[in-house]
């Protein structure tokens, strides 16, 4: 046995909590990481896991063997990493997920420059608005909106973007343009944006003279992916909350309109995240840095 090798592989099951998706994540059958994990078991005279056939738990020895080794295995990506650094250009695989409107029109666009600056640096981007799991799913970052309260991760600000409502003109026309935002409570068709996780509608936000206010009143339409969102308001469903980014072509257009703009949010903020417990690599550190450098004026689009 490979004890190292068998270390790790236990370490990515109790943090997938699943054998298919830590053999994913490492490249390896589960027949071979099972096998790996049994002969870590054995040798170590103890059971790590409790296997039944719809899900696997880690047992109290486990979960002590897993924070004494997790501590071991980040001391020597340490080490690693030093004397990577140390050779020069960072190289190597980076996982990073983000929202549709944001990645495509923000970072894709721009990640030609990264890629021109780091040649070795190979990048698995996830493309989706749900919040996935950075540790079971093994994502070294991702770029999330709003504010964070999982004290388990570290986020780097990347700057603030304007959120902005709009509706086309064909649907102005037919509606009239709302000169207040209460109006939007009586009459008007609303496309809200459905949190994925949920399924519930993200109410509409302002803020008036007394500070910020919503406006949580029936849609005709709801949408949960960011792209489609926005389509639904080109197309003449209704009124959209979006982010100026995001409908700035649009808006350059005529497609779209910007209306109740004196009301608009505070500027929604935007951070790029990783979880705390894991050790940032070289790759990692100057992809953030090329984020923080980047994104502010891209976010900031009026």
């Amino acid at each position: 046995m490979n004890q190292l090798i068998a270390i790790r592989a236990f370490a990515r099951v109790v943090e997938a909590g699943s054998f298919t998706r830590a053999a994913d994540s490492l490249d390896m059958p589960v027949t071979t990481l099972s096998k790996l994990v049994r002969e870590l078991e054995g040798h170590l005279g103890v059971r790590l896991l409790q296997r039944t056939t719809r899900r696997v738990s880690v047992t109290a020895e486990g979960q002590a063997y897993y924070e004494k080794a997790g501590r071991l295995l980040r001391d020597l990506e340490d080490v690693d990493a030093s004397f990577s650094a140390a050779r020069g250009a960072p190289r190597g695989l980076l996982r990073v997920d983000i929202g549709g409107s944001i990645a495509r029109d923000l970072l894709i666009p721009a990640l030609p420059d990264f890629m021109a600056r780091y040649p070795d640096i190979r990048i698995e981007l996830g493309v989706s608005d749900r919040t996935v799991n950075l540790i079971s799913e093994n994502v070294d970052c991702v770029i999330r909106g709003g504010a964070l309260d999982d004290s388990s991760l570290v986020a780097r600000h990347l700057g603030n973007a304007h959120l902005i409502t709009c509706a086309s003109p064909s649907y102005l026309k037919a509606h009239g343009v709302p000169a207040y935002p209460d109006e939007l409570r009586n009459g008007h068709r609303l496309v809200s944006y459905l949190l994925p996780s949920s399924g519930r509608p993200v109410p509409f936000r302002f803020r008036g003279e007394q500070g910020p206010f919503e406006i949580k009143a029936e849609h005709r339409l709801g949408i949960n992916e960011s792209n489609a969102h926005l389509a639904a308001a080109v197309a003449g469903m209704g009124l959209v909350q979006t982010f100026s980014y995001a409908a700035g072509p649009a808006l350059r257009s005529k497609a779209l309109v910007e209306v109740l703009q004196p009301w608009r949010p505070a500027p929604y903020p935007f951070h790029a995240v990783y979880p705390n417990n894991r050790h940032v690599t070289h790759r990692l550190r100057v992809f953030i840095d090329w984020l923080v450098e980047v994104m502010p004026p891209l976010l900031a689009t009026p």
